[in-house]
């Protein structure tokens, strides 16, 4: 870690000794909530009990590997920087470091599988940037939240995260894209590494609820960023989508248990696909 720079954990809720671990570290400031407050709120929150000019995220399966000094010049410049996030066995993260703000297409290809079965089909292609080499520096759309820094006045010009985004997902893409309206650019400089292993706090998440929480913060961002029969589009896809993947995970869990998490799915897209309204989506979303 660059000299200078003050860690900051925030906890939301966990269950096991990260808090106790944390505390026994001297120079860290820990936050301990009472409950999950959720990604977006947890880096608010972080950001606003310090006043430092430039704030890196990471993730708690993110390790760096090299120095963020590159991250520091990168965002005095453009605003926002990332680096290259690497596997345990040093392989670059394709598809994941770094992504283009999605499309509707690009979510309506997600939300049938379609880029899992076919991960090189165009639209996928550009979505993840598999059209460009992870070792090709420059200006990108969305860096990975988990290995994101940012100057503390494009938070404070974009108000921050979105904490409807709750728990988690495309709070960062928000966050991202938001900036770029703004007139602030996201540099990806590949010659800083750290080590992400995924799936460290979604692993703890049922599997049911993984999907409520998806498709809300999907549908969510879709009611921000695009056009009204675009937005419809998505809404339409998510209902449709819901029975082939509830039954996929029927067959995987030997369970009838995915009936009710992608009922709620079906009820909600179903919702917003009728209603002129597009606000407040996320906020009643079970926990």
């Amino acid at each position: 870690m660059a000299p200078g720079f003050t860690p900051i954990v925030v906890d939301n809720a966990s269950r096991d000794r990260t808090v106790t671990l944390a505390r026994r570290h001297a120079g860290v400031q820990v936050i301990a909530n009472a409950e999950n407050r959720g990604f977006a709120s947890g880096v608010n929150q972080a950001v606003r009990s310090t006043g430092a000019e430039f704030i890196l995220l990471l993730n708690p399966d993110v390790v760096p590997l090299s120095p963020v000094d590159e991250l520091i010049e990168s965002s005095r410049q453009f605003g926002l920087a990332s680096g290259k996030l690497v596997d345990a066995t040093g392989r670059g993260q394709a598809g994941f470091a770094i992504r283009r703000f999605p499309t509707p297409p690009a979510l309506i290809f997600e939300l049938f599988g379609i880029n899992r079965l076919w991960p090189m089909n165009p639209v996928n292609r550009r979505y993840r940037y598999y059209d460009r080499g992870l070792d090709t520096p420059g200006e990108v759309d969305q860096p990975a939240g988990a290995f994101l820094m940012f100057r503390r006045d494009v938070w404070e010009r974009v108000s921050g995260f979105d904490e409807d985004f709750h728990p988690l997902w495309f709070e960062d893409v928000d966050f991202c894209r938001r900036a770029a309206q703004t007139g602030y650019r996201a540099h990806y400089v590949p010659s800083v590494l750290a080590r992400h292993l995924g799936g460290h706090s979604i692993g703890s998440i049922p599997p049911g609820c993984r999907a409520v929480y998806w498709c809300a913060s999907l549908l969510r961002y879709a009611a921000k960023h695009f056009r009204p029969l675009a937005y419809r589009g998505v809404c339409a896809a998510v209902v449709l989508s819901s029975v082939p993947r509830m039954v996929v995970e029927m067959i995987r869990e030997r369970s009838f248990t995915p009936v009710t998490a992608y009922g709620r799915v079906i009820r909600m897209a179903g919702l917003c696909l009728v209603s002129s309204q597009r606000r407040g989506i996320g906020k009643e979303v079970p926990s």
